[in-house]
C-alpha cells in the first residue's frame, strides 16, 4: 500500500491555510500564528540539526536577533512590518555566516552548549545596552489591527519551508548532508565539501528565524530580551522535531501540530501541572519511539518512505553491476 505524499500533505495544508481566516474565530488565527512560527523553528532547525547532524540550542538567538531588528525599525523609523521582518531575515544570515565559521569548527556537545551561550550573550547584550534595545523594560509595538496579513505571512513562510525540505529530501545535497550526519570525515574523503555544505546549511536556517522573530514581536505588540531570547521556545522547537522525526520532511509539522494542540489543551485545563504533562509526553515518545512519529508512521505504510532519488541510485548501481 502506498504511504502519503509529503506532496499531498503540502497541498492539504495549503488549502487549509488559506481557508481557515474565513471560518476561524481571532482565536483560531492567533492560535494558528503561533503554531505555524514554531513550525517554521522547527523546519529551520531540522535542516541543521535533522540533516547535517548538528544539533544546538541557539537557534533562539537568530529569533531575537531578528525580533530587535525588526522592532527597532518599526519603534524608530516606522517601518512596516512585512520589510521589517525583510531586514531581519538578512540580519540573521549576515551574523550567521562568520558565525558558522566559528562555531561549526565544533562538534557534539560542544557545539550544542557553545550555540547555547551564544543566545544567552545576546540576550546579556540586549538587557545590558538599554538605551538601544530598552532592556529590561523591553520595546512596545503598535499592535497589529488586524492579525490575517500576519497569519497569511507566516503560513506563506512555512509551507515554503516545507517545499524546500522536500526538495533537500530529495536531492543530492540533502544526500551529502546526511553523509555528513553519519560520519563526517568519511564524507570528506569522498571529496563532499563539507565545511562549505555545513555553513551554508547554517546560514539558511538562520533566515526564517529571524524573520519569525520580527513577525512575533508585532504579533505581540511588545519585545523583551526574555521574550526575545526565550529557553522554552527553543526546547519547543527541538521537541518538536524530535517527536515528529528528525532528518524527515513531515517530522517537523507532525511534530508541530501534536505538541502545539497538546500543548494548549493542557494549559487550558491543568495550568499549574501542564509543563510537566508536556515534558512527561515528550519523554514517553523519545524512548519508545526514539526516531519519531514520522518513522513509526513510515514502519507501518501509512506514510511515503520518500526519498525517491535514494531509489534511482540504487537502480542504477543495480543495473550497472549486472
Amino acid at each position: 500500500m502506498k504511504g502519503i505524499n509529503p506532496l499531498a500533505v503540502s497541498g492539504v495544508f495549503a488549502i487549509v491555510a488559506i481557508a481557515l481566516p474565513f471560518f476561524g474565530s481571532d482565536y483560531a488565527i492567533s492560535f494558528s500564528i503561533q503554531l505555524l512560527i514554531f513550525l517554521v523553528l522547527a523546519y529551520s532547525w531540522n535542516w541543521i540539526g535533522g540533516y547535517a547532524g548538528y544539533t544546538h540550542f541557539g537557534q533562539v538567538g537568530f529569533f531575537g536577533i531578528g525580533a530587535y531588528a525588526g522592532s527597532l525599525l518599526n519603534f524608530h523609523y516606522g517601518v512596516p512590518w512585512y520589510l521589517g521582518a525583510i531586514v531581519a531575515a538578512a540580519v540573521g544570515a549576515v551574523v550567521a555566516l562568520p558565525l558558522g565559521g566559528a562555531m561549526l569548527r565544533l562538534k557534539g556537545p560542544f557545539f550544542a552548549i557553545g550555540m547555547f551561550g551564544f543566545a544567552r550573550v545576546l540576550e546579556a547584550f540586549a538587557l545590558g545596552f538599554d538605551s538601544i534595545t530598552g532592556g529590561g523594560t523591553g520595546i512596545y509595538l503598535k499592535p497589529a489591527s488586524d492579525l490575517r496579513p500576519l497569519y497569511y505571512a507566516v503560513a506563506a513562510v512555512a509551507m515554503l519551508m516545507l517545499l524546500m525540505t522536500w526538495k533537500l529530501d530529495n536531492s543530492r545535497l540533502g544526500l551529502k548532508l546526511l553523509a555528513i550526519r553519519e560520519d563526517e570525515n568519511a564524507a570528506e574523503s569522498l571529496g563532499i565539501p563539507t565545511t562549505r555544505l555545513k555553513i551554508g546549511t547554517f546560514v539558511a536556517s538562520a533566515i526564517a528565524p529571524a524573520a519569525m522573530g520580527s513577525i512575533y514581536a508585532i504579533y505581540l505588540g511588545f519585545i523583551d530580551p526574555p521574550t526575545a531570547f526565550a529557553p522554552n521556545m527553543e526546547l519547543t522547537t527541538i521537541a518538536m522535531v524530535l517527536l515528529g522525526g528528525m532528518g524527515t520532511v513531515l517530522g517537523p509539522l507532525v511534530g508541530a501540530l501534536v505538541l502545539s494542540v497538546v500543548n494548549e489543551v493542557l494549559w487550558a485545563n491543568y495550568p499549574q501541572i501542564y509543563l510537566a504533562c508536556v515534558g512527561t509526553i515528550v519523554l514517553l515518545a523519545v524512548l519508545f519511539m526514539p526516531r519519531g512519529i514520522v518513522s513509526l508512521g513510515m514502519k507501518s505504510g501509512w506514510l511515503d518512505i520518500g526519498r525517491p532519488l535514494f531509489r534511482r541510485l540504487a537502480a542504477r548501481e543495480e543495473q550497472a553491476a549486472t
